[in-house]
């Protein structure tokens, strides 16, 4: 068996250890001693070494644990929903006032963590028992809470952008840049579409009764001034700081997370199991992405090894299909696997076999990432495997889950029209990165 037939088979009995449930860190260590000695011998494990200790030394995932603990403190301290009733109140009046109220706190919560679960969840507690008592269609509900979690997968700080950067080789400030304008624009798209239905239908989302309202004009400025602006200033002062060159995406990182302590102590909203609490889970989920990271670059180096990653790509470039083809062939596999996994396995595994072939092809990496990333988003969108439909039917229990997945179709739809538009217009996604990178 040549050495890129041994590299097939070895990605075959990856999948197949996936689908049946084998923790994936474990898997890809142990296909990657197994074919890896077998295909170049005793070399495997000074490869493992090596890829292990580049992956510790890697500067740049120190901001993986900091931005995550940035974003568990400010769900600890649940300065979340301090951002959601701020929004409420503001506006209480407009039709369809709760699901701008949604969009917002969820475009400015992506903005501070990248943990879609933590964020549809939350978004889910909060906003569903308001929605239910103003008698809000649980379809348009249950999609623009989904659409709405799920933007913390492309609006910088996002987790997955500062695993992404360092696997395809592109600077993460570039990264960040490039999902600035998309997820702003995708936010956007999603309260349009929610305010046409409630004006088309008033009965989807009408205005917030009366007693559900501020009862003065006081009330909803220091709302505003005590529960939306000083998270505002922070998340802003994070991204303005990477993006405007003055911190390295880690440095930045380590000032929101002290930033996000300080505002929960303000608060008077962190306690010392809260503090705990976010430690822990900080810990753990960091450690299972770096975890995954230091074993899928092995696992990849030992594929590019046996040269079916060469092969794969050599493969495709001899299909004679035309770039952009050949592009939305990549995109539609990235968005199936997206089904039935994570972001992790696909960005660390799928993303490294196919990258040989985007370079040959001469595509921007930073715009290729950002289509990468609202087409996993989307998929989160997509039943019936759809993550964000379970976290919100286990928060919202007397919601139907075929209503939830109608909710969700509709925002899935505007997702692929805002993925078209990445597509069609490049400089959606590039112009931000040029202006402040590229001159």
């Amino acid at each position: 068996m040549s050495p890129e037939i041994l590299g097939l088979v070895s990605l075959a009995a990856l999948f197949i250890g996936i689908f049946i449930g084998f923790p994936i860190s474990f898997t890809l260590i142990f296909l990657g001693i197994v074919f890896g000695f077998i295909g170049i011998g005793k070399v495997v494990f000074y490869l493992m070494v090596l890829q292990f200790f580049g992956v510790m030394r890697e500067p740049l995932l120190a901001a993986v644990p900091l931005f995550l603990f940035m974003g568990y403190i400010l769900e600890q301290a649940g300065l979340m929903d301090r951002l959601f009733v701020g929004f409420r109140l503001m506006l209480a009046g407009i039709k369809g006032s709760l699901y701008i109220a949604v969009m917002t706190t969820a475009t400015l919560f992506a903005a501070a963590t990248g943990i879609v679960g933590a964020s549809v969840t939350l978004l889910g507690v909060m906003a569903a028992p308001i929605m239910n008592k103003s008698k809000y269609d649980p379809r348009l509900s249950a999609g623009c809470i989904a659409a709405g979690g799920t933007l913390g997968m492309l609006i910088p700080p996002s987790i997955m952008l500062v695993v992404m950067g360092p696997v395809v080789g592109v600077p993460i400030t570039e990264l960040f840049a490039a999902t600035f304008i998309p997820g702003f624009v995708l936010a956007g798209l999603y309260m349009t579409y929610a305010l046409i239905r409630c004006y088309m239908n008033p009965e989807l989302g009408p205005a917030l009764p009366m007693e559900e309202r501020a009862d003065s004009v006081f009330e909803i400025v220091k709302e505003m001034v005590l529960g939306i602006i000083p998270l505002a200033v922070l998340i802003f002062a994070v991204l303005g700081s990477i993006l405007g060159g003055l911190a390295t995406p880690t440095d930045a990182a380590a000032m929101g997370a002290f930033g996000a302590f300080l505002l929960a102590v303000a608060y008077r909203r962190m306690t010392w199991e809260r503090f705990k609490e976010a430690v822990f889970k900080t810990i753990v989920t960091s450690s299972m992405i770096m975890l995954l990271v230091a074993a899928s670059n092995f696992y990849g180096a030992i594929f590019a090894r046996l040269g079916t990653a060469t092969m794969i790509a050599e493969t495709l470039l001899a299909s004679n299909l035309p770039p952009t083809v050949l592009l939305l062939f990549i995109l539609g596999l990235i968005f199936v696997l997206g089904w039935p996994l994570e972001w992790v396995p696909i960005v660390l595994i799928v993303i490294p076999i196919l990258l040989p072939a985007v370079i040959e092809l001469g595509i921007d990496l930073v715009w290729f990432c950002t289509l990468v990333a609202v087409c996993l988003q989307t998929a989160w969108l997509s039943p019936p495997v759809a993550l964000s439909a379970y976290y919100i039917k286990g928060v919202v229990p007397e919601w139907d889950l075929m209503d939830i997945y109608h909710g969700m179709m509709q925002f899935m739809v505007i997702q692929v029209i805002g993925l078209l538009l990445i597509f069609l217009f490049p400089q959606t996604a590039l112009w931000l990165p040029t202006l402040l990178f590229r001159n």
